[in-house]
């Protein structure tokens, strides 16, 4: 990416006539003055060089994200729409569709520093003052359970911070070792093969809308855990709904939870993601969930002995910073009673 936009700035330099030879040869502008230069070269480079004086927090970008950035990637980061999620991804890298963000791929914080001054907000780039731009990156790392809300990023701190993936890039020696094997000789410019044939296809290619119908469809099928067969010996067929199930309910509730599902898997196979797996928690202690690095609030609250039933669901979706103070869930709340209640009957359909 930064040697892309640097090849826009300096191609933009040699067609204005910005350097003396094209400027005499051409007769065209005159040579740039070094303010000039300075003020489009924003380069920030993985060593520190060129990152702007300033800082800013997970609580402070917050806010700013909600304003300026959740139009296109979401209250918390996860997507909208086509717009690219900015966290989760983790251990999706070697998956036939892998979600590239910050916490997942991206192997210099420099550079999301560099892409968030230089690119955003879409539509007005360059707006952002130093101080915000480290805001809104502290909350994209707070999302991806990188750092603690309270942690300062700023141009003395930015070492501070390991990234997942730094260790997963190779440096492109493909100039010295590939080239010349390759490029020698004149090229052939037609008529180089007898045949040409398609060998592969693209696997994923995530730009075909989604049905409506099949995914309403989707969305009505809730699997309903069976109750305890008879003493009789026989094995029930079919799920059997709980007389305090509601599976109309749930089927809508497995719609809202589209809300939550960048942060939290359920079913077979879930994964600790952002957010904890949430097989079992109706019922369940807080924080019980293995390998997951809980907040320090929410630790606070299971050694105080909360218990996740439905009334204390409720009132944590309704407004999780509120319900315990400190958690790490950026969530705003659901707003309806309706949607919380089918939010949590359809987390009963799944058992730990």
């Amino acid at each position: 990416m930064l040697k892309f936009l640097k090849g826009i700035f300096l191609t933009s330099l040699l067609l204005s006539g910005a350097t003396t030879g094209f400027a005499e040869k051409l007769g065209l502008g005159r040579a740039a003055l070094p303010e000039e230069i300075a003020a489009w070269d924003w380069d920030i480079s993985p060593d520190g060089t060129g990152l702007p004086v300033g800082a800013g927090d997970a609580i402070e970008g917050e806010e700013l994200f909600a304003e300026q950035c959740a139009v296109c990637h979401g209250d918390f980061a996860e997507g909208m729409g086509r717009w690219p999620k900015l966290a989760g991804g983790f251990d999706t890298l070697d998956d036939d569709d892998p979600v590239k963000t910050v916490g997942s791929y991206w192997p210099h914080l420099s550079t999301a520093i560099d892409y968030v001054k230089r690119s955003m907000p879409f539509g007005n780039a360059g707006s952002l003052s130093n101080d915000e731009v480290y805001a809104i990156v502290a909350y994209i790392l707070y999302s991806n359970d990188l750092i603690d809300d309270d942690f300062v990023l700023s141009n003395e701190t930015m070492f501070e911070v390991d990234l997942p993936n730094a260790d997963g890039f190779i440096f492109d020696d493909r100039q010295e070792t590939e080239y010349a094997v390759w490029s020698g000789g004149e090229p052939c410019m037609r008529d180089c093969k007898d045949d040409v044939k398609i060998t592969m296809r693209a696997r994923v290619v995530d730009v075909t809308p989604e049905d409506a119908s099949s995914k309403a469809s989707e969305a009505s099928q809730v699997s309903v855990a069976p109750s305890k067969p008879e003493e009789t010996g026989e094995q029930e067929e079919a799920p059997v709904v709980l007389a305090s199930f509601d599976a109309d309910l749930a089927a809508k509730g497995s719609k809202v939870f589209k809300k939550c599902q960048s942060c939290h898997q359920v079913g077979e196979g879930a994964k600790n993601r952002t957010g904890p797996t949430l097989n079992g928690i109706v019922g369940a202690p807080a924080g019980a969930i293995e390998k997951f690095n809980y907040s320090k609030a929410l630790k606070k609250a299971a050694e105080g002995g909360l218990i996740w039933g439905e009334e204390e669901l409720a009132g944590f979706l309704e407004k999780p910073k509120s319900y315990i103070k400190g958690t790490k869930m950026s969530f705003s709340g659901l707003k309806s009673e309706e949607d919380i209640a089918a939010v949590i009957e359809y987390l009963k359909t799944f058992e730990k």
